[in-house]
């Protein structure tokens, strides 16, 4: 499987986090680009000034949820606001440490989540991701 033409973006404080997930894509070749954001705000602020250039926005987010500054909760408001104004169909799959269900069924309740994975992400959870796009997404609100 390879997504060549896709761009994917890390949003996460956790920079082990991000050098280990850049790896894995980039050797399984699942993207083109890798964007790493270590905090909400600063994702927003790169979809909000690309927005009118689809080419340069994401097509896959991993968003980790507790983050300093932006957590991952207020990213997710924020993006559903702003996503009638994005050129092109982003795809989040909420990327965190959190076990608590709660959580689980809160992320999976926003529109704009696909899924929901515990972190470290296994190789074979980052193949079911990737493989994944383009089947059986939730539909846009």
């Amino acid at each position: 499987m390879s997504a060549q033409g896709e761009i994917v973006a890390i949003i996460d404080d956790d920079r082990v986090f991000q050098k280990i997930t850049w790896m894995k894509i980039t050797r399984k070749n699942y993207a083109r680009k890798v964007l790493m954001f270590s905090d909400g705000e600063q994702a927003i602020k790169f979809i909000r000034d690309n927005a009118a250039n689809p080419d340069e926005l994401p097509d896959i987010i991993l968003l980790d949820l507790n983050m300093p500054v932006m957590d991952g909760w207020d990213f997710m408001e924020a993006f559903v606001k702003m996503r009638p104004h994005i050129g092109k169909k982003i795809t989040i799959f909420v990327a965190t440490s959190s076990v608590n269900p709660e959580d689980q069924r809160r992320a999976i309740d926003v529109s704009a989540v696909t899924d929901y994975v515990i972190k470290p992400i296994s190789d074979d959870n980052l193949y079911r991701l990737f493989s994944s796009m383009g089947s059986d997404e939730k539909e846009e609100e």
